[in-house]
């Protein structure tokens, strides 16, 4: 592990090592932030080329759904200052809801939400008492629509869409600003991982994850409340607020049943978000 020369800000992201949660890294060692970079897979790569960049990286490979995965992320910071908590972690599930293994369900909800919410409370109470930091949560598109074939993903964002601007209001007199990110389709292994290619969106063509990163990134440096990465997402959310949700879930079963049908032999799931995004 290498260790932060002191003088420059700190930033910790999780989902690291691949797709939306590395880019996000990366602009973090570009404007001049050292890093603490967490996923449940190998971090090697991505360390190495953040450090190219003249960043410091720590690196910590851990299971962000239990409370024990992030204690060790928090332990791994060492009690340095937070400048900036990018939660970027997440799973995806895709296919019928009674056909998913329960451990598969519970561990995406553990990792989407409960791992989130716990690490952010235990980073963020250290920055409102230094009354300073950014928080920047990767939520998603998906949180607008009841998503058949995806009905505990999209569940999970959500809440987690809710949730960060419940917090930003929270704590908005703090000096520490939250900041939603919500991209649609992005192209990462998301898909692949959830078993969703045999599905419209699987093979549809998606954003490029160094575009919805910066989008991303820009908004937290910003101190913004929300932003959706890509117009065509965009116009998504704006329809998803006045279209009936039965309405909403019939569109999304179009694009996210699989093309063999509900019953379709399902494939082993998951995002870095694993899929990482």
């Amino acid at each position: 592990m290498s260790t932060t020369s002191g003088t420059r800000p700190f930033a910790i992201v999780t989902g690291a090592s691949s797709g939306i949660g590395y880019e996000l890294a990366r602009l973090c060692a570009e404007n001049g932030y050292d890093l603490l970079i967490a996923a449940d897979r190998p971090l090697h790569d991505a360390a190495g080329a953040l450090r190219q960049m003249g960043a410091s990286v720590d690196t910590v490979e851990t299971d962000l759904a239990t409370e024990a995965g992030c204690d060790r992320l928090v332990a791994a910071a060492g009690g340095r200052r937070v400048d900036a908590l990018l939660a970027n972690a997440g799973h995806g599930l895709g296919r019928a809801f009674l056909d998913q293994p329960f451990d598969e369900v519970r561990h995406v909800i553990d990792t989407n939400i409960t791992g989130t919410i716990y690490l952010i409370q235990r980073i963020v109470r250290d920055m409102v008492a230094r009354k300073a930091g950014r928080v920047l949560i990767t939520g998603s598109v998906a949180g607008f629509i009841p998503g058949s074939f995806q009905a505990v993903y999209n569940g999970t964002k959500a809440f987690i869409d809710s949730f960060s601007f419940a917090l930003r209001n929270e704590i908005k007199d703090s000096g520490v600003t939250v900041t939603l990110l919500m991209p649609g389709p992005t192209d990462t292994e998301f898909f692949e991982r959830a078993g969703l290619m045999d599905t419209n969106v699987g093979q549809a063509k998606k954003d490029d994850p160094a575009m919805v990163a910066k989008v991303g990134f820009d908004a937290m440096m910003s101190g913004e409340a929300d932003v959706v990465a890509g117009w065509k997402n965009k116009l998504q959310t704006t329809m998803a607020t006045v279209t009936p949700n039965e309405m909403l879930a019939e569109m999304h079963r179009k694009q996210a049943e699989p093309k063999g049908g509900a019953a379709a032999p399902r494939r082993d799931v998951v995002h870095d978000k694993p899929p990482r995004r």
